[in-house]
């Protein structure tokens, strides 16, 4: 059985540009595409006129639509489609459970304010157990850097922390045939100057700075091995990792960023470094979850 890209529509010019984003990304990947809509037939409890039937139609209208688009752009596509009978987050959320990724559209507000990311996002992504690709829109169209840009991951930690992020964006750059750019941001400790554990690293290692770039060295070491076509760029710079991250990428075709599974008091959270890429890149970003 193929791997399995998800992607999620509403008829909306967002959700077109995903499922658009997500098509090709099947086709590079040789995956099968399953485009799906959610909707749950819920009354109000309001004066509001409103009809079940007419409203199931539209919803497989909606579907019908986003598949007919995709089947005549890309007619040798394999994908199946399917309205699931759930609000948009539980439903997207089984829907990708055994899936290779999720994809989501994103409305751009222009280049200062960002992107609205939305609340339905920003709950899948801190919560799907699979790589989830966040795609800006533009008249219907996936927007960003030119397709022959690089992929650019942020990595961080060690080498088992960072390896789905890596693997997820050293595939990506194979697939595409473009160089991969490696980013791993640092800052000066606090107590730099006093503490006992960053004087030795300094003594190692020579400074920190070159510490940072032996980490980012062993962590691409198994991954570059396992894809020697890929051409690989190497850049550690001293900053915030959102900055740094935001800086080289962009004009790539494709961010890739970690996400910590873990549980905070007030549920899943996406995490400082994917929130800012994911609020202020101007190309799709893929979240990958780790531990």
């Amino acid at each position: 059985m193929k791997r399995t890209i998800v992607v999620g529509v509403d008829g909306s010019p967002e959700s077109r540009a995903a499922a658009d984003w997500a098509a090709r990304e099947a086709l590079r990947r040789d995956m099968h595409l399953r485009v799906v809509h959610a909707w749950l037939w819920q009354p109000l409890g309001a004066p509001i006129v409103q009809d079940r039937d007419t409203e199931a139609r539209r919803s497989q209208e909606v579907l019908e639509e986003a598949t007919a688009e995709l089947t005549h752009r890309y007619p040798s596509l394999p994908l199946t489609a399917e309205v699931l009978q759930d609000t948009p987050v539980p439903a997207l959320l089984g829907a990708a459970k055994d899936a290779e990724t999720l994809v989501l559209g994103t409305r751009g507000h222009g280049v200062i304010a960002g992107f609205l990311l939305g609340s339905y996002g920003q709950q899948l992504i801190a919560a799907a157990e699979c790589p989830v690709v966040s795609v800006r829109a533009r008249h219907g169209r996936p927007v960003g850097g030119p397709e022959e840009g690089e992929v650019v991951v942020g990595q961080q930690g060690g080498v088992e922390e960072s390896a789905g992020v890596l693997g997820f964006a050293f595939e990506a750059a194979a697939v595409r045939k473009v160089p991969l750019r490696a980013v791993r941001a640092w800052s000066l400790p606090p107590v730099y100057g006093y503490s006992p554990g960053s004087m030795w690293i300094a003594e190692q290692f020579g400074g920190l700075e070159p510490f940072e770039k032996a980490a980012l060295e062993q962590a691409l070491e198994p991954w570059r091995l396992r894809y020697p076509e890929v051409e690989v760029v190497e850049q550690v710079d001293m900053g915030s990792g959102g900055h740094v991250l935001l800086s080289a990428a962009s004009d790539a075709q494709l961010v890739v960023v970690g996400r910590r599974v873990r549980e905070s008091s007030v549920g899943a959270r996406v995490g400082s470094v994917a929130h800012a890429v994911l609020h202020h890149a101007v190309c799709p970003v893929a979240v990958v979850p780790h531990s």
